[in-house]
């Protein structure tokens, strides 16, 4: 497996090794050693997994508060998404930055995103899949949500603002600034 950390070091790109040959491929696309040695020490719990049929589906921008703070590692073995993480974690060095990167069915990485830090990802393609492992269950009562287009955040999300779907909850999330209570 390959790592690379982005500007905000925390988060951390992960390309595993693909192995093709006439029949398909092989990937081993989780090693708990080689996670632990990035420094990516953490039980994963729960995996999840959703479909979108659509290109400029934009999922986020979502975390979960104490005590059911996730990280998350997020793949899409199907399609392409620009996949984004804000750090909520006030005091923080890097509170309020983010960074993104692509991960596709074609460049088969995947992305870290730590505890304490907001999560989404447009799809770029028709028909994409994302599968992500979590680090503590999904809670209800401790779910979270930021406005994905906070001007606060300013993040250039990669898609005509007008081609933008979302749920009725991403459309009323709040501004970056409540953040400050959460984490």
């Amino acid at each position: 497996m390959q790592f690379k950390r982005l500007s905000i070091p925390e988060v951390i790109v992960i390309a595993p090794p693909k192995y093709i040959d006439s029949r398909g491929f092989f990937s081993e696309t989780y090693n708990e050693n080689s996670m632990k040695k990035m420094g990516i020490d953490t039980p994963f719990v729960q995996d999840n997994q959703s479909l979108s049929r659509n290109k400029g589906v934009v999922r986020g921008l979502h975390c979960q508060i104490s005590p059911y703070i996730q990280g998350k590692l997020v793949r899409c073995p199907k399609g392409a998404i620009w996949d984004v993480a804000v750090d909520a974690r006030f005091g923080s060095p890097t509170y309020g930055k983010w960074v993104a990167a692509e991960i596709s069915e074609e460049n088969w990485s995947q992305i870290w995103i730590p505890p304490g830090f907001l999560h989404g990802f447009v799809t770029l393609t028709e028909n994409t899949e994302v599968q992500y492992k979590c680090t503590s269950f999904y809670n209800k009562a401790s779910e979270r949500a930021v406005i994905w287009n906070c001007h606060r955040l300013n993040i250039p999300w990669p898609i005509n603002h007008a081609e933008i779907l979302l749920s009725e909850k991403d459309k009323t999330a709040p501004s970056f600034d409540e953040t400050k209570k959460w984490f």
